[in-house]
C-alpha cells in the first residue's frame, strides 16, 4: 500500500497535482455486521439488574476480526457510486475521469489522499465524500504544523546531502537487483536485494 502512496506522489509532483488529506472519523464504525455476534455489555454501561445479559452487535466495532474488511466494503460502495473505478492491482486505489481531468483517490485505513488536477472537481469529491461519512479535513493548518513544519525543517538542513527526489527526471519506471551467492560466511545463506524508482524517487 505504501508503495501505491509513492507512486501516486511522484504522478502528483510530475504533473503538479493537487493533494489534499482527508480522515475518516470512527471509520471502522461504518462497517456493517454479516453474522450473528454477542458481546459482554461494555465496562460502565451495564444495565442495573441485568448484569448477566449480553449485546447484540448491530454495527461493526472496533477489536473485531472482520472491522476493517466490513469498513472496506462499505466505503467501496459509497465510492463507487460516485462513479470511481477502483485499480484492478492495488484495490484501495480509485480514479474518476471526466474531459481533461482526473480525480486519484487513495484509501489507507482510515486515511484518504485525493489527488487531482481540477480544483472544482476535487472540491466536488471532498464535499460529496463529507455527505456519505463522517470525515475531518486534514488541509487547514494549525500552530501544531507550524511547529512541525520547522522541525522538519531543521532536519533537512542536517541531513542536506542526503537525497530522496521526485521530479528529477521522465516519469518511468526503473528496476534494479543483485543477488550474491552463498557469500555469508555465518550461515552460508544466497543474498538478494532489490529497488524501484518512479519519476527519480524511490517506491520500492
Amino acid at each position: 500500500m505504501t508503495k501505491s502512496i509513492r507512486i501516486m506522489l511522484a504522478i502528483a509532483a510530475w504533473y503538479d497535482y493537487e493533494i489534499w488529506q482527508i480522515d475518516v472519523k470512527t471509520a471502522f464504525l461504518n462497517g456493517s455486521v454479516k453474522k450473528e455476534i454477542y458481546m459482554d455489555q461494555p465496562e460502565g454501561f451495564t444495565v442495573v439488574g441485568e448484569e448477566q445479559k449480553v449485546c447484540h452487535l448491530q454495527r461493526s466495532l472496533y477489536g473485531l476480526k472482520q472491522a476493517s474488511q466490513s469498513w472496506n466494503i462499505r466505503f467501496d460502495e459509497v465510492i463507487q457510486g460516485y462513479d470511481f473505478i477502483k485499480n484492478d492491482f492495488d484495490r484501495c486505489v480509485y480514479k474518476m475521469v471526466s474531459g481533461s481531468s482526473v480525480v486519484f483517490l487513495v484509501l489507507y485505513v482510515d486515511d484518504i489522499l485525493l489527488i487531482a488536477n481540477d480544483i472544482k472537481m476535487l472540491t466536488d469529491t471532498k464535499a460529496w465524500l463529507f455527505t456519505q461519512l463522517s470525515m475531518k479535513d486534514l488541509g487547514m493548518f494549525w500552530e501544531a504544523h507550524w511547529t512541525a513544519v520547522k522541525t522538519i525543517l531543521k532536519y533537512l538542513r542536517r541531513t542536506k546531502d542526503v537525497f530522496f527526489v521526485y521530479g528529477g527526471g521522465e516519469l518511468i519506471m526503473e528496476g534494479f537487483s543483485d543477488v550474491s551467492f552463498r557469500s555469508d560466511n555465518d550461515d552460508v545463506k544466497s543474498q538478494s536485494g532489490f529497488v524501484f524508482k518512479f519519476n527519480g524517487g524511490v517506491v520500492a
